[in-house]
């Protein structure tokens, strides 16, 4: 059973990592170890944190816990966990093959960096258009979104912080609006910088957080939504930290 609960613990992680509400992971967790053998499952699941006890047939208690340091959105990886522990409440698969199964999710292929900051940059352009920029200010949102999503990688590799990331990405999209205008590039930053946030706002975070208060983890929804809360304030703090330093449009 302890060996069993490692890999269910691996599991549960790594659903939470990806994004999936809390939830869906106490669901998978007591369905998985029920499915081993279990007699009793208590599980307590929060954002950065996991504490499950099982109880065995012959009365022996095992209890693990787990820190969640950091998540990211991955859907595609979070549905083959998915799959994976259906499969092993249908095939009752051995402690061997449910290591097996996810060491191959975990070493899946993952969307280049490219292709992904190729999308940022499609994103801020397509949405400055969208909020009525014109050709000139696409094109400068475009490269500006490319920039912003290196700057989330490199604030990721230095600090896994989130609200850190934001506001730096946020920060540097400003100054390089401001100085797009500076060059007579654009006439105005509001349609660059809109373009631009709409790519860092919280959304699927803020989504997860109602999601949870609707379903009664409201420990793990409030702090979804405080989360939430704070990256988009560390997303406007970026803006009025550049504009306070270079006293505004006078760049």
């Amino acid at each position: 059973m302890n060996d069993f609960l490692n890999c269910v613990m691996d599991i549960g992680e790594q659903m939470l990592v990806c994004g999936a509400e809390v939830h869906r992971v106490e669901d998978s967790v007591e369905r998985m170890c029920y499915a081993l053998g279990a007699k009793r499952i208590d599980v307590f699941i929060i954002t950065s944190s996991m504490v499950v006890t099982v109880c065995d047939g012959a009365d022996n208690t095992f209890t693990q816990t787990r820190r969640i340091k950091y998540t990211v959105t991955d859907f595609e990886k979070l549905h083959k966990l998915n799959e994976l522990s259906r499969k092993i409440c249908r095939e009752k698969l051995n402690a061997e093959q449910v290591r097996e199964e996810i060491l191959c999710i975990s070493q899946s292929r993952t969307y280049p960096s490219l292709a992904v900051t190729i999308s940022y940059a499609v994103i801020a352009g397509a949405f400055t258009m969208f909020f009525g920029g014109g050709l000139a200010e696409a094109i400068v949102s475009f490269v500006i979104g490319a920039v912003v999503r290196l700057m989330i990688l490199l604030s990721e590799k230095a600090i896994q912080n989130k609200v850190f990331a934001k506001f730096l990405s946020s920060f540097v999209a400003t100054a390089l609006a401001f100085v797009a205008v500076k060059m007579n590039l654009i006439s105005g930053v509001d349609k660059v910088l809109i373009g631009n946030i709409m790519s860092l706002i919280p959304g699927i975070g803020f989504t997860n957080a109602l999601r949870d208060l609707f379903t009664g983890d409201s420990i793990a929804g409030l702090l979804r939504l405080i989360e939430a809360m704070l990256t988009a304030l560390s997303i406007a703090a970026g803006y009025f930290a550049f504009v306070f330093i270079s006293g505004g449009y006078s760049l």
